[in-house]
């Protein structure tokens, strides 16, 4: 289900208001959902929420998308704070915006390279998927900057280690992102790799900042 970034605020919201109680509702006046009408409407259409006069609550359907939504911007706070350094005053805003590309998938091959946390950064409890409760082992992979990689080697992208907000916006809007197939394709002068269809050429610099889960 593909529901939009003021959707899925709300569902977030809504879960984390209500965290502990059997069905999480709140008041149609709390100010991020009053003036989210869209949001709302888009919501109500996909059958996950029930607005009754002044409150909004979750169906059971909504507390399955909230929780797959909290799970993937807590995992986001990890691992933007764990392995980008990202300061905890900027990781939330950050988060927001990188949680909505963690999907089924990718968010399980985040979630396995952290470790499978059980708390944010904040304390508060990362709902476990699938990954965590099978305990998929990625044994057989090993991770190399890819920088080290030999042409032709290829895996998937673990994560990105820089301390620079600059380079890491950069390659995110290149598309380079954990959970992405790659592979090298040149090393001089620059290294040139790919993912999905598209080349990219990056320095030496960028390309040590890159981790890949390369295959065995």
């Amino acid at each position: 289900m593909e529901l939009s970034e003021n959707a899925e605020e709300i569902l977030e919201r809504l879960w984390t208001d209500n965290a502990n109680e059997a069905e999480a509702r709140t008041s149609l006046q709390d100010p991020e959902i009053e003036l989210n009408g869209l949001g709302l409407k888009e919501l109500r259409d996909e059958a996950l929420i029930d607005v009754k006069g002044e409150t909004v609550s979750l169906t059971p359907k909504g507390l399955r998308e909230a929780r797959k939504v909290v799970r993937r911007h807590r995992l986001a706070e990890r691992l933007l704070m764990d392995v980008i350094n990202t300061e905890p005053g900027a990781a939330h805003d950050a988060a927001c915006r990188f949680e909505h590309v963690l999907r089924s998938g990718i968010e399980e091959n985040v979630c396995i390279l952290l470790g499978h946390p059980k708390v944010c950064p904040h304390g508060n409890p990362i709902p476990p998927g699938k990954c965590c409760k099978e305990g998929l082992d990625e044994a057989n992979r090993v991770v190399y900057p890819l920088s080290e990689m030999d042409i032709g080697q290829g895996g998937r992208i673990g994560y990105i280690h820089t301390h620079g907000e600059g380079s890491i916006q950069k390659l995110m809007a290149m598309g380079v992102l954990p959970g992405f197939d790659v592979s090298l394709i040149q090393r001089y002068p620059s290294f040139v790799f790919k993912v999905g269809q598209t080349q990219i050429a990056v320095d030496e610099k960028i390309a040590s900042e890159i981790f890949v889960l390369v295959s065995s």
